[in-house]
Order: C-alpha cells, then sequence, then structure tokens
C-alpha cells in the first residue's frame, strides 16, 4: 500500500489525498439513470405504503441499495447496473408480498437477505443469511449459528453486498447451521458503529429463527479475520467459539510489519490502543475456544503469531492451523481441519457458567465476563483484572486489580452453588458472606470497594457523575448508539470559528455515510426536542452563542467557553482560534452523552487501513483552529486528556 503522506522541501509532512474511499464510480448512461430512477420511485411509493409493517426493513434495503449507488456514485462496474435493477425487481417482488400479508423469505431456505432499522441513526442496514436445507419454522429444534465477518473490499456498497447475499454461500457452511453474513456498516473491521451491527444483526435473527443461546460463533478472513479477534477477545463470555482467519489483531506491530509503518502517536492515542488492541485481552481466550488460521506465506499471518505470543504469557496455547505455503486464502485441506475442529467446540457448545473465570478491560465499554460484570474501574485505561472461582458449593474466591465495584449474576438454573446455604466470597483475601441462590438457581451478588475493604451491598449505587458502562468515553463512543447533530443557528461568540464549525460538521455528516452507511439525524439547535434529549446523544457543533443547546449546558461543563477564551483547567486558549471538543454526560440527561464539535475521530488517512481505524482523540481535547484541518486531526492540538472517574478534568499527561 502507498504512503498518503509526501516528504517537503522543508523536510516536514504534508498529507497528499492518494484515494478517497469508497472509489468514485463509474459514469451512468442516461437510459440507465432513468431506468433506475423510475424503478426506485415506483419501490418507493410502495415502502411508504407499507411503512409500520414489520418487515418493512427487508424491502427498504433494496430501496437503499439502488439509491444510494446512483445518488452518490457508487456503481464501480457496468456489471452492478444491471444488479441494481435485479434488486428493484426483488424489491418489488417483496413489497407486493408483503401487501397481500405474506413474506416468503421469512421461511425460505437457503442465500437469503434481509434488514434491519439500527438504533444509532435510523438507518436500514442489510445482512445476509445461509439458512440449511433441513431448516424448519415450526420445528421445536433451536439452531446453531455462526457469524461471518467479511474481508477489505473498498467497493463494497449495500448494492454489491446484497447481490453478493443473494448468489454466495461464503467459505463454510456447516451442516444444520444459519450463517448470518454481517455487512457491519462496510469497511471498520466491526469497529464502532460496525461492532454494534453485530449486536444488531444477532437480534434480528432472533426474531425470526430459533437460535441456540449456546451454540453462537464469531468467524471470519482478513479484515474479518480482525473483527474475529477484536469480537472475540472483547465477548468472549458470549460466543461457543472463535475462529479468525489472518488478519490483524493490534495496530502498531501489524502496521509495522504489514507496510512497514512506525507509528509513535501522542500519548493519548497510544492508551486508546486499549480499546481495540485484542492483545491487551489475550487472557479472555481462557474462557472462549479459539481456532484460528493463517496462510504460511501470509504476511496477515503476523495476527495469529502475536495473539500466540500474548496468550503465551498467560499460560494458554494457540491452536493455529496453516495452510502450507499458502498465500493470503485458505488452504483446502486446512479448511477440513478448522471445520473439524470448530464443529466438535460447536457441539459441546458454550458453557455459560463455568466453575473458573479469568478476565481483563481497560474500559467499562467492555465489563462482562460471564458471570463476572464490572461496575467500577479505579481508573480507566489502565488494566483491570478479575479471577473468579467457584471453590465449593458454597464458596468462591476472587482476585481483583484496579476494580472497584462489581456483580457476580448467575441466572435462571445456572447458579452451582448449594441453594440451602449461604455462599462465602472471597475477594483478594478478605471474606464476605452473602445469601444463597434463589429456588430457581438464579443467584446475583454486587460488591462495592471502600478504601481498602469491600463490602457487600444491595446493589451497586452509582451516585453522581461516574463513568459507567456505556457512559465512560472516549469521543468515538457517542457515536455507538442513537445520536443526533444539533446544527447552530444563531451568531457564534468568536466569529473565527465559524467556518471551521461548518465545515467539520459536514465532513462528520459526510464521512460518516461515507465510512457507517447511514444518514446522520441533525437538527436545528432550535428544534431540538425533550424526546432527543431522552433519546440521544446530542453532536452539539458551535459555541455558546451560536448553539442554543450548548449555551443552557455550558456552565455545568470542565470546560469553560467564552467570547475570549477556551479555558481547560490551568489552560486558557484564545477563543478566537480555538475551540474545544469533548464528551460529556448530558447536564439535561447524564444517562447520555454530549459531544461538542466533533463526528468520529478517525479521518481519511487512517481509512487506508483498518488497523488504523482507532480513535484518535481522548474525552476532551483542545484545537488551534490556525492551522487547517487535514486528513489527520481537525486542526493542531494543542491539549487532550481524559476526565477521570468522576468525569472531572484532570491534569494534563
Amino acid at each position: 500500500m502507498k504512503t498518503a503522506w509526501i516528504l517537503l522541501l522543508t523536510g516536514t509532512l504534508a498529507w497528499c489525498a492518494e484515494r478517497p474511499i469508497p472509489p468514485p464510480g463509474i459514469q451512468v448512461q442516461a437510459a440507465d439513470r432513468a431506468d433506475l430512477q423510475s424503478g426506485l420511485d415506483q419501490l418507493h411509493g410502495r415502502v411508504e405504503a407499507l411503512r409500520g409493517n414489520p418487515l418493512i426493513a427487508d424491502v427498504e434495503i433494496y430501496e437503499k441499495a439502488v439509491h444510494w449507488a446512483l445518488e452518490y456514485d457508487e456503481f464501480f462496474k457496468p456489471v452492478e447496473i444491471a444488479r441494481a435493477k435485479d434488486l428493484l425487481k426483488e424489491g418489488l417482488a417483496r413489497a407486493e408480498a408483503l401487501s397481500r400479508g405474506e413474506a416468503p423469505w421469512n421461511t425460505a431456505v437457503g442465500l437469503v437477505a434481509r434488514g434491519y432499522v439500527s438504533k444509532i441513526d435510523r438507518s436500514v442496514q442489510p445482512y445476509g443469511l445461509v439458512v440449511p436445507p433441513t431448516y424448519s419454522a415450526t420445528s421445536p429444534h433451536r439452531w446453531r449459528l455462526d457469524t461471518w465477518f467479511h474481508g477489505r473490499n473498498e467497493t463494497l456498497s449495500e448494492l454489491n453486498f446484497i447481490y453478493d447475499r443473494e448468489h454466495n454461500p461464503g467459505e463454510f457452511t456447516p451442516p444444520n447451521t444459519i450463517v448470518l453474513h454481517l455487512y457491519g456498516r462496510y469497511c471498520n473491521a466491526n469497529k464502532f458503529a460496525g461492532e454494534v451491527d453485530l449486536f444488531e444483526g444477532l437480534a434480528e435473527v432472533k426474531k425470526h429463527y430459533a437460535i441456540d443461546e449456546n451454540r453462537i460463533l464469531v468467524r471470519g478472513f482478513s479484515m474479518g479475520g480482525a473483527s474475529t479477534w477484536h469480537i472475540g477477545a472483547h465477548y468472549a463470555g458470549l460466543w461457543a467459539a472463535a475462529a479468525p482467519g489472518a488478519g490483524f489483531a493490534e495496530t502498531a506491530e501489524f502496521l509495522r510489519v504489514f507496510q512497514h509503518e512506525s507509528v509513535s502517536p501522542p500519548w493519548w492515542e497510544q492508551k486508546l490502543w486499549h480499546l481495540y488492541d485484542a492483545t491487551d485481552y489475550a487472557v479472555n481466550f481462557y474462557n472462549l475456544p479459539v481456532v484460528a488460521y493463517s496462510g504460511e506465506i501470509d504476511r496477515q499471518k503476523q495476527a495469529a503469531d502475536i495473539m500466540a505470543k500474548y496468550m503465551e504469557r498467560e499460560g494458554l496455547h494457540l491452536t493455529h492451523v496453516i495452510g502450507p505455503q499458502t498465500a493470503h486464502k485458505y488452504h483446502p485441506e486446512a479448511k477440513v481441519t478448522i471445520s473439524r475442529l470448530v464443529d466438535a467446540i460447536a457441539d459441546r457448545g458454550r458453557d455459560p457458567y463455568p466453575r473458573k473465570i479469568r478476565f481483563t478491560t481497560w474500559t467499562l465499554r467492555y465489563n462482562r465476563m460471564k458471570w463476572v460484570v464490572v461496575d467500577e474501574l479505579e481508573k480507566h485505561w489502565d488494566r483491570a483484572r478479575v479471577d473468579a472461582e467457584i471453590t465449593s458449593d458454597h464458596a468462591m474466591d476472587l482476585r481483583t486489580e484496579n476494580v472497584t465495584a462489581l456483580t457476580l449474576t448467575m441466572g435462571a438454573g445456572g447458579c452451582p452453588l448449594d441453594p440451602a446455604r449461604q455462599v462465602a466470597v472471597t475477594i483478594n483475601g478478605q471474606t464476605l458472606t452473602a445469601p444463597g441462590p434463589m429456588s430457581d438457581r438464579s443467584w446475583t451478588a454486587h460488591f462495592v470497594q471502600s478504601g481498602s475493604r469491600w463490602n457487600l451491598v444491595d446493589r451497586v449505587n452509582i451516585d453522581g457523575l461516574a463513568k459507567r458502562h456505556g457512559l465512560q468515553g472516549p469521543i468515538d463512543d457517542a457515536f455507538m448508539d442513537s445520536f443526533v447533530m444539533v446544527r447552530p443557528t444563531g451568531t457564534p461568540l468568536a466569529s473565527g470559528s465559524a467556518t471551521w464549525v461548518k465545515s467539520e460538521m459536514e465532513h462528520a455528516i459526510t464521512e460518516w455515510r461515507r465510512q457507517f452507511r447511514g444518514e446522520a439525524q441533525i437538527r436545528d439547535d432550535i428544534d431540538v426536542t425533550d424526546a432527543d434529549i431522552a433519546s440521544s446523544n446530542l453532536i452539539l457543533w458551535g459555541d455558546p452563542g451560536s448553539n442554543r443547546v450548548l449555551a443552557r449546558i455550558i456552565d455545568r461543563l470542565p470546560v469553560r467557553w467564552t467570547a475570549d477564551e477556551v479555558i481547560a483547567g490551568q489552560q486558557k486558549f484564545a477563543a478566537s482560534s480555538h475551540a474545544p471538543v469533548l464528551i460529556y454526560p448530558n447536564p439535561l440527561n447524564p444517562k447520555r452523552y454530549v459531544v461538542l464539535n466533533s463526528g468520529v475521530t478517525f479521518r481519511e488517512y487512517d481509512e487506508l487501513n483498518n488497523a488504523r481505524q482507532v480513535p484518535k482523540l481522548p474525552d476532551w481535547a483542545v484545537v488551534d483552529l490556525s492551522v487547517p484541518p487535514d486528513a489527520r486531526y481537525p486542526g493542531k492540538i494543542v491539549a487532550a486528556g481524559f476526565f477521570d472517574e468522576q468525569w472531572k478534568l484532570q491534569a494534563q499527561h
């Protein structure tokens, strides 16, 4: 891959636009454009007439696929124009079936394309299924489900994804197994909204098919292998097995090996590698069987090699199937071996309540391993660990690091403890006595640390502002749930920032569409409702003069902003040439975020390699607007840092 930077005569680096992602499309002839638009108009009318039907997303995916390809110049090959016409026919056929009260695809076997409406931006997102010929909608059987994460493909528009899902069963189709092919919101290695796509897609599949919760597997190859390492490591307690092929597992070492790039970003960005580097979560594979695959001469073998290294440090030994003298693909004999191993694990199924758990995390975004839930950390972005073991029918032992509150919880029928005895819970050598399981064999106990002592409590009470699961930052976290972009309509305090605000908001909206395949919800500040405040994270653009919502809360934010100054702790910056970006619990609804003047923080340069698609800014930063935005930053970052566990400003690193 060519570098996107050029060395100037001054000895400095400047960004050189190399290629946009997705790339520009081909020219569509006027007659084809007219035919496609006519079909779209017809399908759109049918969709609107069926609005409110619970299966309407299964029709809307066809409308969106063709509309976006036509509207945003995303026909990449001439053959895709004919494919678009075929998709319009299928969309119309489904609309007609729904109007008759029928949905034959809901019980069909074979290759089926479907869709759902995302909570994040209300966009319709596609997914594909391979439904085995043995499937019956009326059978009491619960089905194994394999999720499949696709590889990097910069021309994988919705149109091409849906077409492929209706014609290509994929690498593995195990018997009596439903395979879920995830779009993952395009080409982001299932990070951010691409990560949420997995869980929204799974939830949608479970509405329509009887899925065995203990036989769900995660699999993928290339970029999809990277997705599997990430999803497997961060959510190890949910799956029966993980089977990554090739890909990458972290950022720095992969970039060095794969494209000879030495990265040395600011300290906060290096801390934020702990969000997605699977190597930092290697011990979690104690709780999840994993079968890795690499071609012997594939440079992406590096992913499994480095994971093996980090797992060895935890006493774990990686099963690594290697295709002899094979580059970036599956070796046929290796596929047989992988299937044998993975199918055997799937037949046994996941154990949701094992007697022993080993868990690590760096953030409350990833806070659960089977029956252990971490509720509070002493400090984010330092390693936290919990080792928990049921040592007898009435006792368990826990060892913790960097954890100040936790919950132990087992669902109905899951607790192996004696229901007639109290439970002795020892945490770091201190023993507490908790009530025994309920009669349905469920059990929950909460513990909070005060000073050096642990206490049994009725529930974990997090009073006031505190970082907690789903409300812990960094800035990018706001875009993993429902969000609304709030556009300023007033007069800015500092006129120098108005042009930058307008440009950055347009950039954020455009990049959201291009990289995460949704149209951001946008409101003028005067139109934001109580319902918006209750349901969504608010992305506030402008300053306290131009944005009415920001004016309401500015005095309750830890970074101050006046007509003259931006003040972050002891640091002061001229408001005429600086602007803050930050994430913070919304003072109008502390269960949701506000974000000031930022979209997703990785930019065009980072889109060139998925390993670079990680957060580039922490909880807050100050931008020098005299330095123009480029493909890496929204301007010069002159100060940045993380809020502490109570969302207070900390001293800069």
